[in-house]
C-alpha cells in the first residue's frame, strides 16, 4: 500500500474494486465502514458480485468480470475529455500522457457499456465523483490481480490514480491489500524470483556482489522461477526437489490434477508446516514449525508496516521456529547460518537491505516502524511517493483491453469465481480445526443467480455438480441475486471440494499469477 490504512478516513471518496474487505480484510473493511460513517467519506464500489461494501456505496458499478481495464479506461475517458484531470500534477509529475490519452480516446461510455454491461450514465457518475471531490483513494486485491492480465489490471489503476494527482498525498494512493500475514514482509526479504531482500535487483552486479561478500557463498548469476513456473518444470524433469513452507498448493494453487501430478513426480518433497495439511501428506519428508504464538519475530502487514511479536508458549512437541529449522538445514549441507536467534537475523537485514536500515528491535519496542526507514533517526514513511516517484516522474502505461483466457461457450456457458469467505482462511489450514467455525460454515456452497438455477432446474440447498475442462467438484448452492447472471461463486477453503480443481492455470506473461478469478464451467443437479 502507498498509504497507510488510517488514511481511508482521510479519503474524500474510496474506490473500492476486485476486493471483498468486510469477508477477506475484516479489519479493513471495519475502518472503510467507519471512514464512510464518521467521515463522510464515499465510496464507489466495482465488482459483479453484490458484496457488503456494496450496501455503502454511492455507486455500484458491476462489470463483467474480466473487463476491468475497459471500464478503467472509460473512467479516464471521462475524466480526460471533461478536463477533471489534475493538469498541474501530470505536467510535474508524469510522463507519457499523450499516449495514455490516445489510447483511452476509444473507450467511450457506449463503448464501455457495451463490453461491460456497465451503463454509460453510471460510469460517468463515477468517474466524476473520484476526479472532483478531492482525495481519492484506490484499493483493490485479487480480484483485479489474479487474471491472465492481472499486470493490465494494476497499471491501468496506477495511471487513473496518477491523473487525478492522487498519489503521494495523504488520503490518497494505490492500496493492495495483501492476502496472508506477511505476504509483505516474505517479499521484502527476497522471497521473490528476481530480487534479493528489500526489492535489491540480482541482475545489478554491485548488489549481488555485495551479498556474496556479505555470504561467503556465489550466488545465482539470473532469476530463478516463480511458483506458477514451477510445476511444468517439475513435470518436464526441470526440477527434482521443492521444499515448501507454509503453504498448502495442493488446494490452494490452480488446476490442481497438474499440482498433484508435479508433486508426486518429484525424487524429494520437503513440507514444512504446523499441521498434517493436504500437501504435507504427498511429503517424504515433514518438518514440524512452530506457529505464531510460539516464536520470536516480526511481521510486515499490507501496509508495509514492521511488527513485533513475542513468543507466549513454548513450543508444542518437536516443533521449532522457521528460522531455526533453515539453521539448522543450512548447516548440514555445508553453509552454516550461525544466528542466535531473530533479533540477530534482523540486525543483518537492516544492513543489507536499505528500506530496512533503520529498523532495529530495540526501536521496535517502542512501537511498529513503515519501511522505507533508512536509519536509526528516520520516523518511517506512511506515504511513498510525497515529493517523487523511486523513478523520478510516474509513468503512464498505454493499456489496451485482452479478453479473458477462457470465456462461456456451449459446452461451458457459465463463468467460474473463486474466493473466501469470513470463516475461513485461505485453504482451511488453521480455521477448519476450529468447532465454532466449521458449525458457521461447514461445507462448500456455490452461489449462483436465481434466474441460472431455474433455467438449469437446481433448488435451493440442493446438490450439484461443477464442471469445467480441468475436473469436477460436487458443492452444496446457495441461490442469491449476490451473483449477477451468468456467474457462479465457490469459496476455495474445502479440499474435498476443492474450487481449484476447475479454474484455469493461464498465467499474466509479467508477474506469473494464474487466472483463478475466470473460467468457463457447466453445473448440473445431482439427484
Amino acid at each position: 500500500m502507498t498509504n497507510p490504512i488510517a488514511d481511508f478516513k482521510k479519503a474524500d471518496v474510496i474506490l473500492l474494486t476486485g476486493s471483498n474487505p468486510t469477508e477477506n480484510h475484516p479489519v479493513i473493511g471495519l475502518q472503510m465502514v467507519k471512514a464512510i460513517r464518521d467521515h463522510g467519506t464515499r465510496l464507489i464500489v466495482v465488482d459483479p458480485r453484490e458484496i457488503e461494501m456494496a450496501r455503502y456505496a454511492e455507486i455500484w458499478l458491476r462489470p463483467k468480470p474480466g473487463t476491468d481495464v475497459v471500464w478503467l479506461n472509460g473512467m479516464m475517458h471521462v475524466i480526460i475529455e471533461e478536463d477533471l484531470y489534475d493538469i498541474t500534477y501530470v505536467a510535474e509529475r508524469t510522463e507519457n500522457f499523450m499516449a495514455l490519452k490516445e489510447t483511452v480516446v476509444k473507450y467511450d461510455p457506449e463503448f464501455v457499456e457495451r463490453i461491460t454491461g456497465i451503463p454509460a450514465e453510471d460510469l460517468i457518475k463515477a468517474a466524476r465523483l473520484y476526479a472532483k471531490v478531492g482525495r481519492g483513494s484506490i484499493a483493490y486485491a485479487m480480484g483485479i490481480t489474479q487474471h491472465a492480465f492481472g499486470t493490465d489490471n494494476v497499471k491501468s489503476i496506477a495511471n487513473l490514480a496518477m491523473l487525478c494527482g492522487n498519489v503521494g498525498i495523504e488520503g490518497g494512493g494505490v492500496n493492495p491489500l495483501r492476502g496472508q500475514n506477511n505476504v509483505q514482509g516474505a517479499c521484502d526479504m527476497g522471497a521473490l524470483p528476481n530480487v534479493l531482500p528489500g526489492y535489491q535487483s540480482i541482475s545489478d552486479q554491485a548488489t549481488v556482489s555485495k551479498f556474496e561478500q556479505a555470504w561467503g557463498k556465489k550466488l545465482p548469476a539470473k532469476p530463478g522461477l516463480t511458483v506458477t513456473d514451477m510445476w511444468p518444470a517439475i513435470l518436464e524433469g526441470k526440477i527434482k526437489g521443492m521444499y515448501i513452507m507454509g503453504e498448502n498448493p495442493v488446494v490452494s494453487d490452480p488446476n490442481l490434477n497438474h499440482i498433484r501430478a508435479a508433486l508426486e513426480k518429484l525424487d524429494l518433497l520437503v513440507v514444512q508446516d504446523i499441521f498434517m495439511t493436504e500437501t504435507a501428506q504427498l511429503a517424504h519428508v515433514v518438518l514440524p514449525a512452530a506457529s505464531f504464538a510460539e516464536k520470536d519475530g516480526t511481521v510486515t502487514n499490507t501496509e508495509r508496516r514492521v511488527q513485533r511479536i513475542r513468543r507466549a508458549m513454548e513450543p508444542v512437541g518437536d516443533s521449532r521456529p522457521d528460522w531455526e529449522i533453515i539453521c539448522k538445514l543450512a548447516e548440514k549441507m555445508g553453509a552454516p547460518m550461525n544466528y542466535k536467534g531473530p533479533e540477530e537475523i534482523m540486525e543483518e537485514v537492516s544492513r543489507r537491505a536499505p528500506i530496512y536500515g533503520g529498523i532495529h528491535y530495540e526501536r521496535l519496542k517502542k512501537g511498529s516502524l513503515q519501511w522505507p526507514c533508512p536509519n536509526w533517526e528516520h520516523p518511517g514513511t506512511p506515504c511513498l511517493h510525497k515529493n517523487q516517484f523511486t523513478r523520478g516522474k510516474g509513468l503512464f502505461h498505454s493499456v489496451e483491453f485482452i479478453l479473458p483466457d477462457e470465456l462461456p461457450n456451449e459446452e461451458y456457458p457459465f463463468l467460474l469465481s473463486t474466493g473466501r469467505v469470513l470463516y475461513h482462511y485461505n485453504s482451511g489450514t488453521m480455521t477448519r480445526k476450529v468447532e465454532g467455525l466449521n458449525a458457521i460454515a461447514p461445507e462448500v456452497v456455490t452461489d449462483i443467480n436465481p434466474l441460472d438455477a431455474e433455467k438449469k432446474g437446481i433448488a435451493d440447498g440442493s446438490m450439484i455438480k461443477i464442471i469445467s475442462r480441468r475436473g469436477e467438484i460436487a458443492s452444496r448452492v446457495r441461490i442469491t441475486r449476490r451473483s449477477p447472471e451468468g456467474l457462479i461463486f465457490i469459496p476455495f477453503h474445502f479440499g474435498e471440494a476443492a474450487a481449484n480443481l476447475l479454474t484455469n492455470d493461464a498465467l499474466d506473461p509479467v508477474a506469473r499469477i494464474p487466472e483463478l478469478k475466470v473460467c468457463g464451467v457447466n453445473i448440473e443437479p445431482i439427484s
